[in-house]
């Protein structure tokens, strides 16, 4: 890949993964419950339900989910209720209290990494602009290989580097989150369920 294409497309994944989203929202909440170095775990769910995301799609199975309709539809559908079922549990945590051990509070590891998959794996849309993204910053005259390499690294590297500095930040911000009590959960639960509604409704 050109130095020059990879540089607009790292602008374009710096967009992409800063634009507000269910893991960025789950490496928030995340953050602040549990601190952010138990929250790498999460990240490291969310990296590796990207990274499958991003072998799907440059495999093209971002073209498969297009022409099959019934697929998608069915996709959307789980993707959605396993958003609103999270957060309905987010919505239902208990307010933090710093006065809890945040590195041993709530859910294990593999819970933590567990649930960061699924959240990355549940909007099949992402697929789909994957599959559309791609193409625009591939030379078709260079080895495909590198160049697959080259932009799932980028995109790897930024989409952490995202997630751990807003569960970094919501960690630092814990006394202020405290204060207001069961609202930052509803808040984040109820953005959750929102994405989840709206998700199959999408275009």
């Amino acid at each position: 890949m050109a130095l020059d294409t990879w540089l607009i497309y790292l602008l374009a994944v710096a967009g992409l993964c800063l634009t507000p989203g269910p893991n960025s929202l789950l490496a928030l909440a995340h953050g602040a419950l549990y601190g952010h170095r138990r929250t790498c775990m999460t990240i490291a769910g969310s990296f590796a339900g990207f990274m499958l995301i991003v072998a799907l799609s440059l495999l093209g199975i971002g073209a498969l989910l297009q022409t099959s309709g019934e697929v998608l539809l069915i996709m959307k559908w789980l993707g959605a209720a396993y958003l609103i079922y999270l957060g309905i549990q987010v919505w239902r945590s208990p307010a933090m209290s710093l006065n809890q051990p945040t590195q041993s509070q709530g859910k294990s590891n593999l819970a933590l990494f567990r649930t960061g998959l699924t959240t990355a794996l549940s909007n099949p849309k992402v697929i789909l602009f994957f599959a559309a993204f791609f193409p625009q910053f591939i030379d078709p005259e260079r080895s495909l290989l590198s160049q697959f390499i080259v932009m799932a690294a980028t995109i790897a590297i930024v989409e952490f580097t995202v997630e751990y500095t807003l569960a970094r930040a919501a960690f630092q911000l814990r006394p202020v989150i405290e204060k207001s009590g069961k609202i930052f959960n509803r808040c984040c639960g109820g953005m959750f369920a929102a994405i989840g509604l709206a998700l199959p409704f999408g275009s």
